[in-house]
């Protein structure tokens, strides 16, 4: 048993299997997927966080249809599992992206399911601004689209920069997922040649190489959202 397991260990570090040319095209998909959805999901995820916070601004938010239909279709995206959100959304990613496979036919799942995620991380973080700064800007005449450009934005921006950066993180995770049922990148690496075919070794590359990508993205988003703190 000892033996085997050192012979597996062994076959994982050896790379012998590893192709370099399919490592570099597949973390191209997977950069290719994250960079397109986080873009979106950045701007989706913002103007519904933007409508939950305005909607639910009189403190009746139970009262308001707004409120209530966005809430709702916030929770419903947010609660289906991403592998089903895929399957539900065929048709649609059909009709939209011309094709289900590849890198483009997973782009409207991973938007559509990480948008609501991210919303409710701009919620939060619009609920964190000091309610004074907002009345302040309401009491010398401010419009709604003022207060959002002047106020809500550049006090909650280093909020705003981590949620994304958690939200871009999830998404990779997500292209991984995406990948074991056809739509390329490190996770359609790992599965179909990596564990179909019982190459360790190239499991064991994807692997590595999505934690780089994620730390490489952690890094940087800590990095701006300190940088644009004021506070």
């Amino acid at each position: 048993m000892m033996i085997g397991f050192i012979n597996a260990f062994a076959e994982m570090f050896s790379l012998e299997n590893v192709k370099w040319d399919d490592v570099l095209t597949a973390t191209y998909e997977t950069l290719y997927m994250t960079v397109i959805s986080t873009v979106f999901t950045f701007i989706f995820g913002l103007v519904l966080g933007i409508i939950l916070f305005l909607s639910s601004k009189s403190g009746h938010a139970a009262s308001s249809p707004v409120y209530g239909v966005t809430a709702f279709l916030v929770n419903l995206f947010r609660a289906i599992p991403f592998i089903i959100l895929i399957i539900l959304l065929i048709p649609f990613t059909k009709v939209v992206m011309g094709t289900i496979m590849g890198s483009q036919g997973a782009l409207p799942a991973l938007i559509i399911g990480a948008s609501p995620f991210y919303a409710r991380l701009v919620e939060i973080g619009l609920k964190e601004i000091d309610k004074g700064v907002i009345e302040a800007a309401e009491s010398m005449g401010a419009g709604t689209w003022t207060i959002i450009r002047k106020v809500l934005l550049p006090e909650s921006l280093p909020a705003l920069i981590s949620g994304i950066t958690v939200t871009a993180i999830m998404l990779v995770g997500s292209t991984a997922i995406a990948g074991v049922i056809g739509a390329g990148g490190l996770g359609n690496l790992a599965y179909m040649v990596g564990f179909t075919r019982n190459q360790s070794d190239v499991t064991l590359v994807a692997t590595v190489v999505i934690l780089v990508i994620v730390f490489i993205i952690q890094i940087l988003g800590d990095l701006t959202a300190k940088a644009v703190d004021k506070r």
